[in-house]
């Protein structure tokens, strides 16, 4: 592998203006990639995320997700804090923890149900 190969996520929003917006709150700097609005390219350092119109989407039953490896999992964690996202609902931000599978976590579920999981290799 080379440094120039990734992964980036593609994820549905009900509206890629709004999933900029929200995303800002983490510290993500984003754009709308297309005329029409319906695709945003959101980055925050090497994190890059993409979100694609999906205006029917349920949040509540949304099964889209990504898992984003760091190297730092609790100066981001901290930084998120800052958005203030509540435990529970939709969107919310997890706790951070050492899990079983040998990674230190946490999680953010955006508005859209997105699932987040952002972790290191403990």
């Amino acid at each position: 592998m080379t440094n120039t190969d990734r992964a980036i996520p593609t994820l549905p929003s009900r509206s890629p203006a709004d999933a900029i917006a929200f995303y800002a709150k983490l510290g993500f700097a984003g754009k709308l990639a297309a005329p029409d609005g319906s695709y945003a390219i959101l980055e925050r350092g090497a994190l890059e995320l993409h979100f694609f119109a999906h205006p029917k989407l349920d949040p509540a039953t949304s099964h889209a997700g990504c898992y984003l490896r760091v190297a730092d999992v609790t100066s981001l964690y901290r930084a998120f804090e800052a958005a203030s996202l509540p435990r529970r609902g939709i969107p919310r931000m997890d706790a951070l923890e050492r899990k079983p599978w040998g990674m230190l976590e946490f999680a953010v579920v955006d508005p859209d149900g997105n699932l987040l999981r952002i972790g290191q290799v403990l």
